[in-house]
């Protein structure tokens, strides 16, 4: 009877014992809506491509059993699946363990992890809330866990990011197509020493033949301008100064007096015009001299040139010249004749073909074409790619060792999201010439394909005065999570993804200040400023630019609905009526 006595008495205190401990964690349990729960931020943001978020537990005075573990899980709900998040774990004060202590009496806090817990974003994960699932046992005793009531802590996901538009801006190679170009022929009479008057001789040679040919060929022809003749006589310098200034003037009146006969009897109309005479006369053509002596292969040429460059009076040169009696000699049998001269020189404008001339040439003989004009057709006459690119095509075919030709059909392809072929252009053209704006083309080539550590590379290789290249870098930093350093390279240009920039740094005023200078894309424009809205608590900026938006892009309808940006309007009747 007495060994009966004491095993029920070791089973009644094996029982209180186990029912004061269940009853230290049903007292937590009970008290469980007591302890505070945190989440930093209260709403998931992306940056980059993960989430970071912080967790923080404040437990009231009294709270904690002293020989209690509280384990504390945070999971990301999302579309039916679930993403545990480090836990956080506490302790009673009589506990023995590494964990933080939480005292009975005074209560206390956690914070935790040391660094901000981060996971990688999904699409899946855009609706998503964060719960604490916290759950308690006695230190030994793991298998008898109790589960507290979970809590939730935060919402999730602002994606705001990405939005950001991964486009391109190439740079093609300008053209150097001049439709005018100014063209001349020049032809000259010689004199006998001493005499004004043409010799018949003169006007038979070749050169004027070719004269007269070239000025006729301007008549009845809209590609060719006569716009001018110039007629200069000279004198060589030797004689008086008197008698060589009277010879030049009248050598410059029989040349213009012959060249006007000869206009007339062809019918130039322009011959009677003033304005188309320019006329001059130089007494002594030292110039003319010095040019002649330094082509020569006079013996004593040096000693002459010197003597020109030592003296400037004319009468001093020409006695000093004088002096050399074997060499002056030469100088009046080979250089002097030369001087004694009247040079006409017509001057005339070509007029290339008019744009719609090259593009029906391009149309019916695109080989009868220049370099020049095919890189303007292509550049400046159309807007429709697949026209830019037969024309930049026929380009490299014609011309396979100019780079611009190679550019600019590289620009085309990348333009239509051609890529490979976009990429082996440039790179024919790099090889061609090396060039910071090829380098640049090839980044945003790198940016398409994803290849954003190659795109970067690219960009940051090229000078800074390549300004296309630093938007370029401010896509990739807006991926990267950079927001700062985006707003550097975008600066404050009338693009969407500057005023993005800006809204993911949290200058809205800025951002909304960029948008209201951007043009085109008029949807993401709208939605930016209802997000901006948002932010600033202004629901008529918020319903006006989503009207916009999804009357531009119905799928926005279902982004909004489901973007924390308007986290406190997605309740809001109106919000409903222009997302449902």
């Amino acid at each position: 009877m007495k060994k009966f006595t004491i095993s029920y008495f070791v089973i009644f205190l094996a029982g209180i014992f186990a029912l004061s401990s269940c009853g230290g964690l049903d007292k937590m349990k009970k008290a469980a809506d007591q302890v505070k729960y945190e989440a930093t931020p209260k709403v998931l943001e992306l940056k980059g491509n993960t989430v970071e978020v912080s967790f923080k537990a404040t437990f009231p005075a009294k709270f904690f059993n002293k020989k209690a573990i509280l384990e504390m899980t945070p999971v990301l709900v999302y579309n039916n699946q679930e993403l545990p998040l480090e836990k956080g774990i506490v302790q009673g004060e009589k506990v023995e363990g590494n964990n933080k202590s939480i005292k009975y009496v005074e209560g206390g806090s956690y914070s935790w992890p040391s660094k901000a817990a981060s996971f990688e974003y999904k699409d899946d994960m855009r609706v998503s809330q964060v719960v604490i699932r916290p759950s308690v046992y006695i230190a030994g005793k793991e298998a008898a866990k109790l589960a507290l009531p979970p809590v939730k802590v935060a919402d999730g996901i602002i994606a705001t990011q990405k939005l950001v538009k991964i486009d391109a801006k190439p740079i093609t190679m300008e053209d150097k197509f001049v439709r005018t170009t100014s063209d001349k022929y020049e032809s000259q009479i010689l004199y006998v020493i001493n005499r004004s008057d043409v010799r018949p001789s003169e006007v038979k040679k070749p050169e004027i033949a070719g004269l007269n040919d070239y000025i006729k060929s301007t008549k009845d022809n809209p590609s060719k301008q006569l716009k001018g003749i110039e007629i200069l006589a000279y004198a060589s310098p030797d004689g008086p100064m008197d008698l060589n200034d009277k010879l030049s003037k009248a050598r410059q009146k029989s040349a213009s007096e012959y060249l006007q006969k000869e206009l007339k009897k062809a019918k130039i109309s322009e011959a009677d015009k003033k304005e188309l005479w320019s006329l001059m006369a130089t007494p002594e053509d030292w110039e003319g001299f010095k040019a002649l002596m330094e082509k020569s292969d006079i013996k004593d040429k040096e000693l002459v040139l010197r003597v020109l460059s030592m003296y400037s009076d004319p009468n001093v040169r020409e006695k000093e010249i004088k002096n050399m009696a074997k060499t002056f000699e030469e100088i009046a049998q080979k250089i002097l004749p030369q001087l004694r001269r009247s040079r006409m020189i017509a001057k005339v404008d070509v007029v290339g073909r008019s744009d719609e001339e090259i593009m029906s040439t391009f149309q019916s003989n695109p080989s009868a074409l220049s370099l020049e004009e095919l890189l303007y057709a292509g550049g400046k006459l159309t807007n429709d790619l697949a026209t830019k690119q037969a024309i930049f095509e026929k380009a490299v075919e014609m011309f396979p060792n100019c780079f611009r030709a190679h550019n600019n059909l590289g620009c085309v392809y990348l333009w239509q999201n051609k890529l490979d072929l976009a990429q082996k252009e440039f790179e024919a053209a790099q090889a061609l010439k090396e060039s910071d704006q090829v380098k640049s083309n090839l980044g945003y080539v790198a940016l398409l394909k994803g290849d954003y550590a190659t795109a970067e590379n690219l960009f940051t290789s090229v000078a800074r005065n390549v300004e296309v290249a630093n938007y370029g870098l401010g896509i990739i930093n807006i991926t990267k999570g950079d927001y700062e350093t985006a707003v550097k390279f975008l600066g404050n240009t009338p693009e969407f993804n500057t005023a993005l920039a800006k809204a993911l740094n949290k200058d809205n005023e800025g951002a909304m200040a960029v948008l209201n200078n951007v043009k085109g894309d008029e949807a993401l424009v709208a939605y930016l400023k209802a997000v901006l809205g948002a932010r600033m608590d202004n629901s008529e900026v918020v319903f006006n630019n989503l009207r916009v938006a999804v009357a531009k892009d119905p799928s926005m309808k279902k982004m909004a609905a489901t973007d924390m940006e308007f986290g406190k309007f997605l309740t809001n009747d109106v919000f409903k009526s222009i997302v449902q």
